[in-house]
């Protein structure tokens, strides 16, 4: 690829910072307003890009090529906001919370973590989840138990022994739970639940941050959505222009046996659960990533699927493809490096620089 524009500086430590915050800001699917406010405003210290909430409540940003207005963007960028959580199922007569699973997680992945209830008019209630029999003191089962939703049971931190004094403090039936991020930066390292996909809602925000900061424009009207349900399957299914021609989706590249993924480069799923991806776009992307010395992997996924699928599922007709930073131990304690991420960034900037 000849005659490539030269890629602009990536600020890094503001990555790391932005993504520090949001990875702190709950937002499990169906409550992912908070973390959708705390990207538009940061996005807003750039003019040059215009923001709209959508009537599902996603994030749609546009950004024009030089010299044209952005009334037809051809080319998307998404990632998605939202987390895996929970809702409250059922207040027990003992005044703990039986809760039913947002996303898709193993309920041993969250087990011991510490939560919030958030209640509707009260605020937020701090608590932990733990199995029902948790004590090895006192249960047989302790270690082999099955873990589930009837098993799983939050332990509030306030005085409550029954289901009245539970609901004295605002909490019912339908309150969303989020469990905490606990977000740490170690020698180059970010490990955090909900890396899944704030990780590439940072690459995005740092893309446009790049531009800025080097007075750039994409090569051709630009639209980037940050969806709020992808983690419950339709996220990326609408809300974007009619007028699309290719959409690149932005998400993590999981890591495990059998997978070329690992945490210190972007990946390349050029399949997962849904079917393969568009081979001509895919390609596009490789060849973009040789051109600027991006080392990539290529991977293909079994148990996965992203909003570009969403999108095709839906009905939509653009070629869509699909990359991000490898991550490991997905729907768990997550854990990428700052090396993955950058080159996300630099890909998705390689990406919207050239033709």
């Amino acid at each position: 690829m000849n005659n490539q524009p030269e890629l602009p500086n990536i600020d890094t430590a503001y990555l790391v910072q932005f993504l520090t915050r949001l990875l702190a800001t709950p937002s499990p699917t169906g409550f992912a307003s908070a973390a959708i406010e705390l990207v538009e405003q940061e996005v807003a210290k750039f003019p040059e890009v215009q923001l709209e909430r959508t009537k599902k409540g996603a994030l749609l940003l546009t950004l024009p090529a030089e010299n044209t207005t952005p009334t037809a963007p051809k080319r998307a960028l998404t990632a998605h906001v939202d987390t895996l959580g929970a809702m409250v199922r059922q207040i027990k007569a003992d005044g703990r919370l039986e809760l039913t699973e947002v996303g898709g997680f193993a309920w041993g992945s969250v087990e011991g973590e510490n939560c919030l209830v958030h209640t509707r008019r009260n605020g937020i209630i701090r608590g932990s989840l733990l199995p029902r029999e948790a004590s090895v003191h006192v249960y047989d089962n302790v270690r082999d138990g099955k873990r589930d939703n009837h098993s799983m049971e939050v332990r509030l931190d306030e005085r409550v022994t029954n289901a009245d004094e539970t609901r004295h403090h605002g909490i019912e039936v339908g309150d969303f739970v989020s469990f905490d991020a606990r977000a740490e930066v170690v020698n180059g390292f970010v490990k955090s639940r909900h890396l899944d996909d704030k990780a590439c809602v940072a690459c995005i925000v740092a893309v446009i941050k790049a531009l800025h900061d080097a007075n750039l424009k994409p090569a051709v009207d630009t639209c980037f959505l940050i969806s709020n349900y992808e983690e419950v399957g339709h996220g990326g299914s609408s809300d974007f222009p009619n007028t699309l021609e290719e959409l690149v989706a932005l998400d993590m590249a999981a890591i495990g046996d059998g997978q070329a993924s690992d945490e210190y480069h972007a990946s390349i799923c050029v399949k997962d659960a849904g079917g393969p991806y568009h081979h001509e776009l895919s390609n596009k992307l490789r060849d973009l990533a040789a051109a600027y010395e991006i080392g990539i992997k290529v991977d293909t996924y079994v148990h996965y699927s992203s909003d570009a699928k969403a999108y095709w599922r839906a009905g939509g007709d653009a070629a869509v493809a699909l990359i991000g930073p490898g991550v490991d131990s997905s729907h768990h304690y997550e854990r990428t490096h700052t090396d993955a991420l950058a080159d996300t960034t630099r890909w998705a900037l390689a990406y919207l620089l050239n033709n």
